[in-house]
């Protein structure tokens, strides 16, 4: 397939509209103009790609009617799909899925252009502050740390109690979070998250063998 398969279809699709429709005007794939309204610029490619983004971008300066126009098969993974598709409204760009297979073509407007207006999360906000104001110093490089490595608020906490049952053995879940001043020492000890508690009988735990061996690291470091 080629970016110009694409062009009959959207000229049908827009005709019928009342646009008057042309290829390749300056330096946009497509341009169409309807009386006094602003035009219709799209920006063809057979994939979304950081090029095409940037070229709509540009097209930005010329109207605020850009669209970028995508072949039907182009098959995007779901995750990436709504990325992409906020990333474009953002940009206050519209996307176009052509499918130039069959006789008359067919054209659906995924997205129109308009103005972006993010929604603001506050309990995400809040939980991202709580994380911030609850870590202990800054143990984590930023833009170095992987998931499985990094150094959150609830770790640190978990470590401590850890580090208490290390050294003191099996004790009760109301005494580790005294001795801690971890408040929510009982609920790291049952929810065991890492894997490193087991319960030993009523209220009391110890450490399981995961949980000596990052705990006895975490020593020696």
């Amino acid at each position: 397939m080629k970016e110009s398969d694409l062009y009959i279809p959207l000229k049908h699709f827009l005709e019928a509209q009342d646009y008057e429709v042309k290829g390749e005007v300056g330096q946009c794939d497509v341009m169409a103009v309807r009386g006094d309204e602003e035009p219709v610029i799209i920006e063809f490619k057979l994939s979304i790609n950081l090029s095409v983004v940037l070229q709509a971008v540009d097209r930005l300066s010329l109207s605020s009617k850009v669209y970028i126009g995508i072949p039907k098969n182009y098959k995007i993974q779901r995750h990436r799909k709504r990325k992409i598709l906020k990333l474009l409204k953002m940009l206050g760009l519209g996307l176009i899925v052509i499918d130039p297979s069959i006789k008359t073509g067919s054209v659906d407007i995924v997205i129109d252009p308009k103005p972006y207006k993010p929604r603001n999360s506050k309990p995400r906000l809040q939980r991202l502050l709580g994380e911030f104001m609850y870590r202990d110093g800054d143990p984590n490089l930023g833009g170095a740390s992987t998931k499985q490595g990094r150094m959150t608020a609830y770790r640190q906490r978990a470590l401590a109690v850890g580090i208490y049952l290390h050294k003191n053995g099996a004790t009760k879940a109301s005494e580790v979070s005294k001795q801690t001043q971890q408040p929510k020492a009982r609920d790291i000890l049952y929810n065991n998250y890492y894997g490193w508690f087991e319960k030993q009988s009523r209220g009391i735990y110890q450490l399981t063998e995961a949980g000596r061996v990052v705990i006895k690291k975490v020593e020696e470091e």
